[in-house]
């Protein structure tokens, strides 16, 4: 079966990485696939829990509605059959109300679940009057079902052998309405899904208080403004005892006016992890007497369901269930009316039985070498580091799951940046009391007649940075703006730094890396001024080449002007025939 075929599914692209599913459910039935909690349906028992507990809504439930509603449409005789836990849910809405409202959607008729379970509480008091000893195990959640056949196989053979109220319920309206008819159940649980997928014969198919609300939404149909008639009645006949299912103890309850079982025991558990532990080490053979346990995954009762909207306290929802819960003097009278024996097979999940080795090489992966590391601290979901040592053999696990190894490798990766950074380092808190520093940073600020009296030289952690570097306000400044600072040229003491401050936690923690640029600087100015007095003897090397130039060009002016005159007062001699053109570069 596909992911998006089983009840509940991942939407992977929703998923955070919190691993609060893999916490909280009880079979770990969760396996980290690309970075993503998927379900794995074979390990599932549908109870529900990821689904409620994921805050990131990644785990959906089977969209089941458009089946709903073109079964409606085919024009077939549709009935359904409506969980008494209804009451707690639509509060403020009467029985008529929201019979009218879901026979508006174009369904034939509603009847109550809770008809089946008074059928299942008949059935197990004579079963529990013929019986002289021995552990009997309710059948009336299907999550439990699931659960003992796939993790306590050993405990199938406990089970009664009875179907589901649910299961019940639809031979009951079948045998009355006729074998044509199909069901739909409407209540707070996804397991029921699986009775559906598995039962095909009885229910069609199981929808969720939500899945309602949409229906009658899409339809534009309002629960408490809708008009009701005198048509508008459970088909078949009203419930009495059998609402009280939806509670803790409610079935007890239920099978406590039956004088015939007064020998049998009766108690209840709730709560997948209470059944494990409960029934982990209980055997059949050592009971003298009949003892019935009512089993329901959900701490509380069905009124606490995954598919529960509501937000009232449980003793509230308690009290609505049992005012709409009624005794008759007759029940005790009751005898089984429909054949709703059921058989249930082991389906015991293989579980390979790893090597020691195997299991410590796992430890060793995560950093976990002795016993001393193991922690148990439950960060990864898994209750000790072995069973996620486990879980990481059987392919369901990361070891990035392991909260204590990834912040040590976060440490160690952190300290080993601070170490090979050749530039001074420091982090501090919102209080500049210094967190981490490198030992450069030491070797920088380190002053031992200011520091030698009140720290220790080789552990600064707790210092206040103000007592070491002298600009602190880039640090004070950056916790304040929430915003990187960057700054040349900062002079501490005697020497000059280029300073980048950095937020590391907003508010909170701020880190600052500090480079000594004090010779650079130097060499800079040393070179300037060599340069400096290069130009200024260039430049007067220039201006005394200038001023000779200058000097030779005007003698050789005058000379040229004198010949030029000698040439033109001789006979012969005229201006016309010599020429002498001079040119004076006064410049040079």
């Amino acid at each position: 079966m596909s992911n998006r075929e089983y009840p509940l599914y991942t939407i992977k692209n929703n998923c955070q990485d919190c691993y609060k599913c893999v916490r909280h459910c009880p079979v770990k039935a969760i396996k980290i696939e690309d970075n993503s909690a998927m379900i794995v349906p074979d390990l599932c028992i549908a109870c529900g829990t990821c689904y409620k507990v994921c805050p990131a809504k990644a785990k959906q439930m089977r969209n089941d509605l458009t089946r709903a509603k073109h079964l409606v449409s085919s024009g077939k005789d549709v009935y359904v059959s409506l969980a008494p836990s209804w009451i707690t849910e639509f509060e403020g809405v009467s029985q008529e109300q929201i019979i009218a409202a879901i026979r508006r959607l174009g369904v034939k008729g509603v009847s109550e679940t809770a008809l089946g379970a008074e059928e299942v509480s008949t059935n197990i008091a004579a079963l529990l009057e013929k019986a002289d000893r021995g552990l009997f195990l309710s059948t009336a959640c299907p999550a439990v079902v699931e659960y003992i056949k796939k993790y306590q196989p050993d405990k199938v053979k406990n089970l009664t052998p009875v179907s589901s109220p649910l299961l019940a319920h639809c031979r009951m309206l079948k045998d009355k309405l006729g074998e044509h008819i199909e069901v739909i159940f409407i209540g707070p649980c996804i397991a029921k899904k699986i009775e559906a997928d598995n039962h095909p014969d009885l229910l069609n198919l199981s929808l969720s208080f939500g899945d309602l609300r949409q229906w009658l939404k899409d339809e534009g149909i309002s629960l408490k403004e809708i008009n009701t008639s005198v048509f508008d009645k459970f088909v078949l006949e009203k419930a009495e005892d059998g609402t009280a299912y939806p509670i803790e103890g409610g079935m007890i309850e239920t099978l406590k006016p039956y004088d015939k079982i007064k020998k049998a025991y009766l108690t209840q558990i709730t709560g997948i992890e209470n059944i494990k532990r409960e029934l982990a080490d209980m055997k059949a053979e050592d009971f003298s007497h009949p003892v019935f346990i009512e089993c329901l995954a959900c701490e509380g009762g069905c009124v606490s369901g995954p598919c529960i909207t509501t937000k009232k306290p449980g003793l509230e929802k308690r009290i609505d269930i049992l005012k709409e819960t009624s005794f008759s003097p007759d029940i005790k009278n009751r005898t089984p009316s429909f054949d709703i024996k059921m058989n249930y097979d082991a389906d015991g999940i293989p579980r390979p039985d790893f090597e020691e080795a195997d299991i410590k090489r796992m430890l060793a992966s995560i950093g976990k070498y002795t016993v001393e590391d193991e922690i148990n601290c439950g960060g990864c979901g898994y209750d000790t580091c072995r069973n996620f040592a486990r879980a990481l053999l059987y392919g369901h696990a990361e070891p990035e799951m392991c909260v204590s190894h990834m912040k040590h490798q976060a440490q160690s990766k952190a300290n080993a940046l601070l170490r090979c950074i050749p530039s001074p380092i420091v982090i501090a808190d919102s209080k500049l009391s210094i967190l981490e520093y490198n030992d450069k940073f030491v070797e920088t600020f380190w002053n031992d007649d200011e520091h030698a009296d009140i720290y220790e030289k080789d552990n600064l952690h707790g210092a206040d940075l103000r007592d070491f570097v002298s600009f602190t306000n880039l640090f004070s400044a950056s916790l304040d703006l929430e915003q990187d600072i960057r700054r040349e040229h900062i002079r501490h003491d005697d020497r000059l730094f280029d300073v980048v401050v950095f937020n590391i936690d907003k508010k909170q923690i701020v880190g600052g890396i500090m480079e000594d640029v004090t010779n650079v600087e130097m060499k800079k100015e040393q070179i300037a001024a060599r340069a400096k007095e290069v130009i200024h003897k260039n430049l007067a090397t220039v201006q005394q080449i200038a001023c000779t130039l200058g000097e030779h060009m005007a003698e050789t002016e005058v000379l040229l002007r004198s010949i030029a005159r000698d040439f033109s007062s001789e006979p012969g001699g005229s201006d016309e025939n010599i020429t002498i053109r001079t040119k004076t570069n006064k410049g040079g």
